[in-house]
C-alpha cells in the first residue's frame, strides 16, 4: 500500500495523503480509496474517513457511504454482483483470474461510451499494464468527465 500511496522512502511525521489512501484498484480500472481529511477540497464526495469508488463506467468518484472496516465487511458479503451489475461480461472471471498483480484489463469501446454500455459483451478486451488502464481513464476524466479524478494510486 506505500508504493500505491506514494508513501516517502523514509519516515516522515508531517506526510499524509492530502487525498486519501487507495485501498484496492479493479481490474478495470476502478480505484477504491479512503477520504482524507478534507474530501471536498480535493473533489470527492463523502465524509472525511468513508470510502469512495472512481468508477470507469462514469469517470466520477462515488460516495460509498461507509467507513474501512464496512467496507471490507461489504466486499466479503457477496453483493459485489450487484455493484459490479453493468461492469461484467460473460467470460470476466476466466479473464481475470489470469492477470498477474501488475495487470488490468482494457476494454474497447471504454466503458464509459455508449456502445459498452448497450452490450458489453461485445466490446473487445485485453490484459495490459495496469497503469495503462489508470491513465486512460485518468486521462478522458480530464478531458470529458465532470472533474480531474486527482490522485488515484502509483503503480
Amino acid at each position: 500500500m506505500g508504493q500505491v500511496n506514494g508513501f516517502p522512502a523514509a519516515f516522515d511525521p508531517a506526510w499524509h495523503p492530502a487525498a486519501g489512501l487507495v485501498v484496492g484498484h479493479d481490474v478495470v480500472g476502478g480505484v477504491f480509496t479512503l477520504n482524507g481529511h478534507d474530501p471536498a477540497a480535493v473533489g470527492r464526495p463523502g465524509a472525511p474517513g468513508q470510502m469512495t469508488y472512481f468508477a470507469p463506467d462514469t469517470l466520477a468518484w462515488e460516495a460509498l457511504e461507509m467507513g474501512h472496516s464496512a467496507w471490507v465487511s461489504w466486499l466479503l458479503s457477496g453483493r459485489l454482483e450487484t455493484f459490479y451489475d453493468g461492469l461484467r461480461w460473460p467470460g470476466w472471471r476466466e479473464e481475470a483470474a489470469a492477470l498477474v498483480p501488475s495487470q488490468g484489463i482494457t476494454v474497447y469501446p471504454f466503458l464509459w461510451s455508449k456502445e459498452a454500455h448497450a452490450d458489453l459483451a461485445a466490446t473487445s478486451r485485453r490484459a495490459v499494464p495496469m497503469r495503462e488502464v489508470l491513465g486512460v481513464a485518468v486521462d478522458f476524466a480530464k478531458r470529458m468527465g465532470p472533474d480531474d479524478p486527482g490522485f488515484i494510486g502509483e503503480v
